[in-house]
């Protein structure tokens, strides 16, 4: 999912309702631009609320171009 240009907050709904879709253990992979939308997000997706309960794992990557590639698998 490519949320590169996607203004905080609306780039973390996103990629938690994507997440709520997915079943166990399937993986799913975000674009975000480097800053503060890779910052909320990761922040986000380790934290102690309800979106953190969704990730088993996650990894983070930054790419040649500047952005940020999380592949976060679904818990």
């Amino acid at each position: 999912m490519d949320l590169r240009g996607t203004p905080c907050p609306l780039n973390f709904i996103r990629t938690q309702l994507a997440l709520e879709k997915l079943a166990s253990g399937e993986q799913l992979e975000v674009l975000l631009d480097a800053g503060e939308p890779d910052a909320l997000v990761c922040a986000a997706l380790q934290g102690d609320g309800a979106a953190a309960a969704l990730v088993q794992q996650m990894q983070r990557q930054q790419q040649s171009d500047g952005s940020v590639r999380l592949l976060i698998i679904r818990a």
